[in-house]
């Protein structure tokens, strides 16, 4: 049975997301200072502490329900990983590519100015004059700073790209945690899609850009994955331990579980509150250019969704394996791609604000895909009663 709590989880998350943006218009002065409370990286916000303490109390009741056993026996579900790995990187970023292009260099391209133009960093390494013309951009000098002029649209589609080749690799636990999902099996393709995008995430990046070699966010990706899955999956881990050696399995899941419940979701709607308060500003002032980057993004998360889910259902999953696995790609790990994009064209460019965006419509539309998820159970084997 669910809480009323939980039941009506869609209007505490927009009555969050409003109260968020009026924070932040009514009190700049302390959203500015919360969320210049990050750890740099190369001069980028890679971890927001706030956030960081609010995904902390998200993941912590997560990780010390699950059973490690479980773990261990994940690794006999082979089909569910492939899958996920499929669809995360050898589908996602290249229908990201071609959704973002259709809309922003497409349809939307009217709106957001045919010749309308962004001034971003120049790439790594690149020293050419003044005039000089480097892809679809040209070389300009900028308060004594060679930038690079490009056309706006390239610029939020640049935003898109690193979106795209970010699969999520923390919030997807809280998905799969409330769409009652595999824990053990989801935290495993966490784990296994961390390294993957430690390898990968430069090489597609650099490639689908086209701006050249793509430097590789090591700093970034190893302290994110540090921050949001190692260190609640060690706290969850030891504590889970020391909690059953003392006081017992009994006390451990009837009492202490139980005090737990509404961890998660309270700290799921204090992070949209700060989230919110941080961009409230930024979403005032460009409405507009929200949605027609919101469209795009939208739509390729239902699409990699839809993919995953169905091909789960092709696969004969069981109802607890095909939640995470359709889940994992269709969420984004937007911390390391706002990261990139502020490292690679800069703070105030067009690339940044697309991946503001990616956080923007995250939650909503990942708490949509788990009603949809909790709605279709029936469609799976393996579904416990609740």
């Amino acid at each position: 049975m669910t809480s009323a709590f939980e039941r009506y989880l869609t209007l505490w998350v927009t009555l969050c997301i409003v109260g968020g943006i009026v924070l932040g218009k009514m009190a700049p002065d302390l959203a500015a200072t919360l969320d210049g409370m990050s750890i740099f990286v190369n001069g980028a916000p890679v971890v927001s502490i706030p956030i960081a303490i609010c995904l902390f109390l998200m993941m912590y009741p997560i990780m010390v329900k699950i059973d490690f056993s479980s773990v261990i026996k994940a690794r006999k579900s082979r089909k569910p990983m492939i899958l996920t790995l499929l669809i995360n990187w050898g589908v996602k970023p290249f229908t990201m590519y071609a959704i973002s292009f259709l809309f922003l260099g497409i349809l939307f391209r009217g709106f957001i100015g045919t010749e309308a133009m962004d001034l971003v960093k120049m790439p790594f390494g690149l020293d050419v004059p003044v005039g000089a013309v480097h892809g679809a951009g040209t070389v300009v000098l900028k308060e004594g700073i060679k930038m690079l002029e490009i056309p706006l649209w390239r610029s939020y589609f640049a935003g898109t790209i690193l979106l795209g080749v970010a699969p999520c690799t923390a919030m997807v636990l809280v998905w799969g945690n409330l769409a009652g999902g595999n824990d053990g099996l989801t935290l495993l393709m966490v784990a296994i899609n961390s390294l993957i995008m430690l390898l990968l995430y430069g090489v597609l990046g650099g490639f689908l850009l086209g701006v050249g070699k793509l430097p590789i966010p090591w700093q970034a990706l190893l302290l994110s994955v540090a921050i949001y899955v190692a260190l609640p999956l060690v706290a969850g881990y030891l504590s889970r331990k020391w909690i059953m050696r003392v006081k017992g399995e009994t006390w451990f899941k009837e009492s202490f579980l139980h005090y737990l419940t509404p961890v998660t979701i309270s700290a799921l709607l204090l992070t949209l509150v700060l989230l919110f308060s941080f961009k409230g500003e930024v979403i005032l002032e460009n409405p507009l250019t929200i949605l027609w980057i919101s469209i795009p993004l939208f739509i390729q998360t239902i699409l990699i969704f839809v993919l995953g889910y169905a091909g789960a259902k092709l696969l004969k999953f069981e109802y607890e394996d095909a939640a995470p696995a359709a889940m994992i790609g269709a969420s984004n790990h937007f911390e390391v791609a706002i990261a990139t994009a502020v490292m690679l064209f800069g703070l105030s460019s067009g690339a940044a604000l697309a991946t503001v965006v990616g956080v923007l419509i995250e939650v909503p539309v990942m708490l949509l895909l788990v009603g949809f998820c909790n709605r279709t159970r029936g469609w799976f084997g393996g579904v416990k009663e609740s």
